[in-house]
C-alpha cells in the first residue's frame, strides 16, 4: 500500500497562523507544484472548530479542494463539536478516522503531523 507520491497531513493544531502558513500553504503548493501526486489533509480535534468559524481558513480549504487536495475530517470530532453540517457544506468529507490513521501508521505511509 505504501505510495511514495501520497502525503497525509494530520492537522490538529488550531492556531490560525500555523494553519494558514504551514498546513494550507504546503498542501496547496505541494499539489500545484507537483511535490506530491496525492495529498490528504485530515482535520482532527480543535481544527474542526477552527474551520467552522474562520473565514480565512474556509477560503484556504476551498482553494485546496480546487487544486485537488483531498480534505477529510474526523466525524466523531465534528459531531462532538457540533460542526458537522458546516464542514459538509464546505465540501469536506467526514469519516471516522481511527482505523484509517492506524492503517496509515502501520503501513509506514508518509504522514506529516501538525
Amino acid at each position: 500500500m505504501n505510495n511514495p507520491d501520497k502525503l497525509y497531513i494530520l492537522w490538529t493544531n488550531a492556531d490560525v497562523l500555523t494553519s494558514d502558513k504551514m498546513v494550507m500553504m504546503y498542501a496547496i503548493n505541494g499539489k500545484m507544484h507537483h511535490f506530491w501526486k496525492d495529498i490528504t489533509i485530515i482535520i482532527w480535534g480543535a481544527t474542526a472548530k477552527l474551520v467552522s468559524e474562520n473565514l480565512l481558513i474556509q477560503e484556504k480549504i476551498k482553494q485546496a479542494l480546487h487544486v485537488g487536495v483531498h480534505v477529510s475530517a474526523c466525524k466523531a470530532c465534528a459531531d462532538q463539536l457540533g460542526v458537522t453540517e458546516t464542514l459538509e457544506g464546505l465540501g469536506i468529507e467526514l469519516k471516522y478516522w481511527g482505523e484509517g490513521l492506524t492503517e496509515i501508521l502501520k503501513e509506514n505511509e508518509r504522514l506529516l503531523t501538525i
